[in-house]
């Protein structure tokens, strides 16, 4: 089988500092120091676990006192928490990605010019609760279905936003909505990441000209999840698996192209064993074809 690897596949910029922002301090810190970081680091369980055996644990409780030092996660926190955080006087290392800083930015600043915000993403996503909580109290919305759209305020001014993993497309079609529908023209800023860009373009050109194609990511990964939907609807052999040991030898049985695309949060030591396992099971496959020539 040819094997197709997306050249983007794996850690992007933000996940990539969060990470080893953790290890740094780990490295740096006493055994008897707590290191903490209010939720996943990132949602990637394999990465998490390496970190909990380096002593960096994810709490969800900040009232519990039972850390020393705050590191936040890659997908930010909440400005309430973090003003909390700060009020206790705790020592705080700041991993949120920049995208995500950005974003965050972008809505207090539109949210002190009295635009109502909406932004399209996953209303429970840790980040899309950190960078929402920055606009005004009940002068925003958040979109994720066509359904939503129909709950969009148009008579007010709008300002509209993006979870930073979200579909390229998808956000597009809101924004065209929402321009025919609204009274003023919306402010439209653009907070999709160039990671999650990249990803999704190389996965479409993929997914188009193989048999079968791998998603390797967390089941908590919304990047990752993304990436399964877009090459579901291009290729119905697709299988979102977050290690090695989940791929199934069946899936390749009549394949002749493989390809493998990996979400922001997966590292390079997890793509390299899921193509080690492909590998090996193409390995398998000559191995029977030639055995039956015999």
């Amino acid at each position: 089988m040819e094997i197709i690897v997306a050249p983007s596949a794996g850690f992007c910029f933000g996940v990539k500092r969060a990470v080893n922002m953790a290890l740094d301090a780990a490295e740096k810190f006493s055994p008897f120091e707590k290191l903490n970081t209010i939720g996943p680091i990132i949602h990637n369980p394999q990465v998490v676990k390496s970190l909990e055996e380096k002593g960096v644990f994810p709490i969800d409780d900040i009232d519990c006192g039972c850390f020393d030092t705050i590191l936040i996660r890659s997908h930010g926190i909440k400005a309430e928490v973090m003003e909390k955080l700060k009020s206790k006087g705790l020592k705080i290392l700041d991993a949120t990605c920049p995208f995500v800083k950005k974003a965050q930015n972008y809505i207090n600043e539109a949210a002190s010019k009295g635009y109502f915000i909406i932004m399209v993403g996953d209303k429970n996503h840790p980040e899309v609760q950190s960078v929402i909580s920055f606009a005004a109290k009940n002068r925003f919305l958040v979109v994720n279905n066509f359904g939503d759209i129909k709950k969009v305020p148009i008579s007010e001014k709008l300002a509209l936003i993006s979870q930073t993993t979200q579909d390229v497309n998808f956000y597009k079609l809101v924004i065209d909505y929402i321009k025919k529908q609204a009274k003023e023209i919306p402010v439209v800023f653009e907070t999709i990441c160039d990671a999650t860009m990249i990803k999704q373009e190389e996965a479409k050109i993929i997914a188009k000209g193989v048999d079968v194609m791998l998603v390797v990511g967390g089941y908590n990964s919304a990047n990752t999840n993304k990436l399964q939907n877009i090459c579901k609807e291009i290729q119905k052999n697709t299988y979102h698996i977050e290690t090695e040991d989940e791929v199934d030898s069946e899936w390749f049985i009549n394949a002749e192209k493989v390809g493998i695309t990996a979400g922001a949060s997966t590292p390079d030591w997890i793509i390299d064993r899921v193509l080690k396992k492909v590998r090996e099971i193409d390995e398998v496959k000559v191995k029977a074809k030639d055995k039956a020539k015999v």
